[in-house]
């Protein structure tokens, strides 16, 4: 089955939701408007369509492998990464002066939505090389920037982030990898990094791993905690490669997905240690390395609506082919395709509402990040960046969550054919699963939400949110369509769930610190849906005035049907987590250790 990127889609949450015309009075960012957002679109989908997407399935029987210390990737990725970076498009929201477009998040977003629809094990390489431009964007000293970001946005080198070692997973107050500081203001490396997405390649000249490792002599814990850049060539001074470095990589995972995408084993220091060079300051490196996390905590949300909508788009081919029983209502009297059937409906509805309102809500986040960056006004930077803060942990975990959910759903309704990999269906499934764990899990993400977005404030920024919602019900409550009262209803309850969830939080995290934690995945995935089902509704209303104007009718009156459904059928789960969060923690902590 062929991907089609849903540029329509992505173009109406653009418009509608994140107000792309707002963005695009933004100073740098004047020539962003819809107009020019189409035709990025359209460039971008006929690469994904065309060629990235071909490959996904090839990379996944036949993945990349090693042999004494080489990596090749699966046969095409090398030919596609070269059309990819000489299109431009890694550069696309990085600064124009350093070779890239300067684009606004609002419209990078959906391209980074396309290529990881086509390609997720492809699109992963690219994803990390962002994390690492946005690293030395902040913290890289001018010749640094001028060393490594040119090379990293045309594609000629790739990045990665080095954090996790056998014994330091998402704990890296563990971290042992030592940096020995050298007489030349360079620092020798030496310890192992593992899971280190695209550690190794034959698709770049070059790779500039960023690296935390521990100076000698620094303070415990993670406030001893440097950033390295480790490149696998040295650079000459005229920016040319030079000698290799003493960085190898000693293998690769065997995955249950993403396996076109190298996870190496990476070992620096066997021969006499690795070079590399401080980002910025001693013992701060975590800091600068949350820079790449954040950036790609918000990719890795993207992953999962990504994935979602190709897996929607696979089941809806499936289920308008495949014949199978008479109609339940007798609007038939021979067998009919899947799609004719309630249950069938039901799982393709789910499975298009919770992506649309994922892409809804992540279109949204990606606004407020250009605005907090670019805005003139101090006191709106800072509002959009708290707004920003607090969606981050819902877009990657809601959305990494809601994959699982809609990938699951494809492969049921493709019935025992998605139990068979011939069909694809079950590559999906499997690839969306690593979603919730790296970039931090979901609970490391409900961590976050918890602690630094709700506690930390005591519930201001969220209930700032809700205050939104509330004036969006107030225009809900204006209308006199069905799907406008239901969704209004259903809006409604849900909000008021999610603000006595808050409230609880914001009151109980210091006393009683293992009931809020205990419910605190559930919190996440309560505020996620919460605030897609906000964008949902604000769609319907979008929607319902364009359709009323004769514009694109079917599609809009689509729209409208797909909120209603979700206002329906997925809100509606929200006051039951409610209950499970704010009654039910003593249950969860109930049964002693030894029981288990």
């Amino acid at each position: 089955m062929t991907y089609r990127a849903p540029v329509k889609d992505m173009l109406f949450a653009m418009q509608e939701l994140a107000d792309l015309e707002r963005v695009a009075q933004l100073p740098g960012y004047e020539d962003f408007g819809l107009d020019t957002a189409a035709a990025v679109l359209e460039e971008c989908a006929k690469l994904n369509e065309d060629v990235v997407a071909p490959l996904n399935h090839a990379g996944d029987i036949n993945p990349s492998s090693w042999k004494d210390g080489v990596v090749t990737t699966t046969p095409g990725f090398k030919e596609a990464f070269a059309q990819f970076a000489q299109g431009g498009w890694q550069g696309l929201q990085h600064p124009a002066e350093f070779g890239g477009q300067g684009l606004p998040k609002t419209i990078g977003a959906a391209c980074l939505e396309m290529v990881n629809s086509a390609n997720l094990s492809f699109a992963l390489c690219p994803l990390l090389t962002d994390g690492a431009i946005e690293a030395l964007l902040t913290a890289g000293s001018p010749e640094q920037k001028d060393t490594y970001i040119p090379k990293l946005i045309d594609g000629s080198w790739t990045g990665t982030m080095n954090l996790t070692e056998p014994q330091a997973g998402s704990d890296l107050a563990a971290v042992r990898t030592r940096a020995e500081p050298q007489p030349d203001g360079s620092y020798k490396i030496f310890g192992t990094k593992i899971f280190i997405t695209w550690g190794e390649h034959d698709m770049a000249q070059n790779i500039v791993h960023l690296v935390l490792a521990r100076v000698v002599g620094a303070p415990e814990g993670v406030k001893g905690i440097s950033l390295f850049i480790v490149p696998k060539f040295m650079v000459n001074t005229d920016g040319s490669l030079g000698a290799r470095n003493d960085a190898h990589c000693v293998s690769i995972e065997h995955k249950m997905g993403i396996k076109a995408s190298p996870t190496a084993v990476l070992q620096f220091g066997d021969n006499g240690g690795a070079v590399g060079y401080l980002v910025g300051q001693e013992n701060r490196g975590l800091e600068y390395m949350f820079i790449m996390m954040n950036a790609a905590r918000y990719g890795v949300g993207m992953q999962g609506i990504a994935v979602a909508d190709r897996a929607y788009q696979k089941a809806v081919v499936y289920a308008k082919d495949r014949v199978q029983s008479r109609p339940v209502d007798g609007s038939s009297s021979q067998s009919a395709a899947i799609i004719a059937h309630p249950d069938v409906r039901r799982m393709l509805m789910t499975m298009r509402a919770l992506t649309e309102a994922c892409r809804g809500m992540a279109s949204v986040a990606a606004a407020a990040y250009d605005a907090a960056h670019t805005h003139a006004d101090a006191e709106v930077r800072k509002r959009n960046q708290a707004f920003y803060e607090f969606m981050v942990p819902l877009v990657k975990g809601y959305s990494t969550e809601m994959s699982l959910e809609v990938t699951n759903l494809g492969v049921q309704v493709h019935g025992g054919m998605g139990f068979i990999e011939e069909t694809g269906a079950a590559q999906y499934y499997r690839d969306a699963k690593i979603l919730t764990i790296y970039e931090g899990t979901t609970a490391i993400q409900a961590n976050d939400l918890v602690g630094r977005k709700t506690a930390r404030d005591g519930g201001q920024t969220a209930m700032a949110v809700c205050q939104q919602i509330a004036q969006t019900e107030a225009l809900l409550a204006q209308r006199a369509s069905a799907a406008a009262k239901a969704v209004l209803t259903r809006l409604s309850a849900a909000r008021v769930a999610l603000e006595e969830v808050v409230g609880f939080v914001a009151t109980q995290s210091k006393s009683n610190p293992n009931a809020v934690f205990a419910g605190s995945v559930t919190y996440l995935l309560l505020a996620g849906n919460v605030v897609a089902g906000w964008q949902m509704a604000r769609a319907l209303m979008a929607a319902e005035d364009r359709a009323a104007k004769g514009d694109d009718v079917t599609f809009m009156q689509n729209k409208i049907a797909t909120a209603h459904f979700y206002a329906d059928h997925i809100l509606t789960r929200v006051p039951g987590m409610r209950d499970a969060i704010v009654h039910g923690a003593a249950s969860v902590m109930a049964l002693p250790i030894y029981a288990y």
